[in-house]
């Protein structure tokens, strides 16, 4: 019992202060660039009724046949810890009948996720997304916006090397006749298939082509089963040429891969995935044009992407071991007498008072060792009291980056931070 007590649920971690620093600068370049591009944020609840996913996220998915964490309440109703953000969002947008809105309703998202996977490293069983849903909108135009700021999230928390690879899983009019091409072409290599693309054939046999099985994929070449790219109808066609037509206009570089077909059987259309050389997929997305009108609404186009951000971050540290996390400690009050500790009291609080992120110690420490907690906390600044500060109502202030030292009037402290004296 002592070691579950002090031992973390296997395929979970702790975000301990010094990282959470990066979170929250991930979080802070999402929400920015989501107010630029017009998203508005929503939040729902971690845990949905089960149906919500088996039909939504599809009964022949990874997800939904191996990977949910499902109990039955004190009320007997079985529910599901969120294993994705889209389906929930998609609940929320029916039941609080937000397709009511007069223009295309664009929405995101971040907070954690659950599957019964595998741990390994940037894949955990308590996972954290952003994600964002555009409803409303079937123009490609929305397509390659959604895409771009995909991109450009990664972008800007600083991935350079994004590839997005494309492609189009057709919708209700050509997948069924893609579905009868790879059933003959199969059929006949069934026994060769994994159980899991057995039941797949049966059931949803594009997603053959997402089997991470070696013998599944030689069996796809094999037996020439077509890709959906080969069964498109002219308007799948149409929108995925002007997709393509729009990323080129934007400057946005992809690859078109016929195989990609994503995990989840919601999809319809354009689907991709953002790729780095030697990590494979950190984030990705789709159209769902049936998605809504299958949790109940009224049938409304829809579209979306989903980075994982604790992925995002293992990249960010390998690529960038060196740097570190920014403090935002602006002030470390030193005293230097205790005779000052009122004094210093009263200067912390004028500080945080008006904004300046301002902290002390508590600890009894020396000065020298107060001025040593100021330098690893991360402070640009010391304000340095004792006796002969007190007694005179000045404060010394040194900046811990030039080196930088000077005497002033406590009434004139915050006014002068505020003014600029990060420039002394």
């Amino acid at each position: 019992m002592g070691d579950l007590l002090t031992q973390r649920p296997r395929g979970t971690t702790d975000i301990l202060p010094q990282d959470v620093v990066r979170w929250q600068e991930i979080e802070r370049t999402v929400r920015e660039l989501c107010q630029v591009y017009g998203y508005q944020e929503i939040r729902t609840p971690v845990f949905e009724h089960t149906e919500l996913f088996a039909r939504g996220v599809g009964e022949t998915t990874d997800i939904v046949e191996k990977e949910m964490y499902t109990f039955t309440d004190r009320g007997g109703r079985s529910v599901t810890l969120r294993p994705e953000g889209t389906a929930g969002v998609v609940r929320a947008f029916v039941e609080n009948k937000l397709y009511g809105w007069a223009d295309a309703v664009k929405l995101y998202y971040i907070g954690p996720m659950f599957r019964y996977e595998k741990p390994q490293k940037g894949r955990l069983r308590q996972l954290h997304q952003f994600g964002c849903e555009v409803f409303g909108a079937s123009g490609p135009d929305v397509d390659a916006e959604v895409i771009a700021l995909n991109v450009e999230v990664l972008r800007r928390s600083g991935l350079r090397d994004v590839q997005v690879e494309l492609n189009s899983v057709g919708c209700s009019v050509c997948r069924p006749r893609h579905r009868e091409q790879m059933v003959e072409k199969l059929t006949p290599f069934k026994e060769q298939l994994c159980t899991d693309c057995q039941r797949r054939l049966e059931r949803n046999p594009l997603r053959i082509f997402d089997c991470k099985n070696e013998i599944c994929q030689g069996v796809l070449m094999e037996s020439g089963a077509p890709t959906i790219l080969e069964s498109l109808c002219d308007d799948c066609q149409i929108h995925f040429t002007g997709v393509q037509a729009l990323l080129q206009s934007e400057r946005i570089t992809f690859k078109i891969n016929p195989r990609l077909v994503r995990g989840l059987d919601y999809y319809t259309r354009t689907a991709w995935e953002c790729v780095l050389p030697g990590y494979s997929s950190v984030a990705g997305g789709g159209r769902y044009n049936g998605l809504v009108a299958e949790a109940g609404g009224p049938e409304t186009p829809g579209i979306g992407f989903a980075v994982g951000l604790d992925r995002l971050l293992m990249i960010l540290a390998d690529k960038q071991p060196e740097k570190s996390a920014r403090s935002r400690l602006q002030i470390f009050v030193v005293v230097a007498d205790p005779t000052a500790q009122v004094y210093g009291m009263e200067i912390l609080q004028e500080l945080r008072a008006a904004g300046i992120a301002a902290d002390k110690d508590y600890l009894g420490k020396g000065m020298k060792a107060q001025l040593k907690s100021a330098d690893r906390l991360g402070a640009a600044f010391t304000v340095i009291v004792g006796e002969r500060e007190l007694s005179k109502a000045t404060v010394g202030l040194k900046n811990l980056v030039t080196g930088s030292q000077l005497e002033l009037p406590r009434a004139e402290l915050v006014e002068y931070l505020q003014s600029g004296g990060d420039k002394q």
